[in-house]
């Protein structure tokens, strides 16, 4: 479903188009001194001091309004988490220019992913739940002497829209697993895009995580062997979901993902079971509007899918 990634950094960034922190720090323009004293007087100080929260804080700001920045309880949607703070002065004189876009991804690659997975309890699934990210100086920030890389994890999709997440990274569940009734959008391309209410047009519609740490103790279960267990427990999941809908007389297929070995070695277990329909042609994904959910009413595809079968995992 989502494309591979060989390198799950992804480094927050002034006047970069990777979500609404980096048009804050575009936008601000000052600079985030490394304490803050006293209470905060204004929404600029919140976010300042927000800025600059030690590891294991939670952060969260609108969309529409990034000075808004602050610090939220972890159990509650956020959009980012600290997991530590950087300083990379030793590497960087006071006379030294700011990074250029390319190198601070290369620092925030090098600086924060083994803290990250230190993080998150000592393994990184690389095509998992949570991607390495960082928040940086800008450059007058720099110019001012901050050599502070403030080193996080958020939720992106394939497409790189950041999403909300709920409770804290550490030491969690880092299967790449959306809630059952969760559809998302089909692209331009015919691929699957962005969640999407599932009353609109939408490429597939997730019906049940399967669980494969039952079928498999010890090693980890070629791709083979994973598709023939999760033919039954996704055909499990999609009838109890679906009140046992015919998804063929919607002219709709059971789907599913598979997990890769450098998933497994980092703890994941569990992947999506997935409805959608697949052109004839082979071309990609016919659109579907409503949901299958309780023999709901969903449309049929404009072409006929083929039998259930799983895609490439991921």
């Amino acid at each position: 479903m989502a494309a591979k990634q060989t390198t799950r950094t992804r480094l927050v960034m002034a006047g970069a188009l990777v979500g609404a922190l980096g048009l804050m720090v575009a936008t601000l323009l000052f600079s985030w001194p490394v304490a803050v004293k006293g209470s905060a007087s204004s929404a600029a100080d919140e976010a300042l001091l927000a800025f600059n929260s030690p590891g294991g804080t939670c952060l969260d700001w609108p969309a529409d309004n990034p000075r808004a920045m602050r610090p939220v309880d972890c159990g509650q949607p956020h959009v980012f988490e600290v997991t530590s703070q950087v300083d990379i002065s030793p590497d960087y004189a006071e006379s030294a220019p700011p990074p250029d876009e390319k190198r601070w991804q290369q620092i925030a690659n090098e600086k924060c992913t083994e803290g990250v997975a230190v993080y998150l309890g000592g393994k990184l699934d690389p095509t998992g739940k949570y991607s390495v990210s960082a928040l940086k100086p800008t450059d007058d920030q720099w110019r001012s002497g901050d050599r502070k890389l403030r080193c996080g994890v958020h939720r992106v999709t394939s497409l790189g829209t950041r999403l909300l997440t709920t409770g804290s990274a550490a030491k969690a569940d880092q299967s790449n697993i959306f809630p059952p009734g969760t559809c998302f959008a089909l692209t331009e391309n015919k691929g699957v895009g962005d969640p999407v209410d599932c009353e609109k047009q939408h490429a597939i519609e997730v019906v049940g995580n399967a669980d494969l740490s039952q079928a498999f103790t010890a090693a980890f279960p070629p791709a083979e062997e994973q598709g023939k267990k999760l033919a039954e427990l996704c055909a499990q999941l999609g009838a109890e979901y679906s009140n046992g809908l015919d998804l063929a007389s919607k002219k709709l297929s059971l789907t599913w993902d598979t997990l890769q070995d450098p998933s497994w070695a980092a703890g994941s277990r569990k992947v999506d079971c997935k409805v959608g329909a697949a052109l004839q042609d082979g071309s990609g994904l016919s659109p579907v509007a409503g949901t299958v959910k309780g023999a709901g009413g969903v449309a049929a595809p404009a072409e006929s899918a083929p039998p259930s079968s799983p895609p490439p995992s991921r």
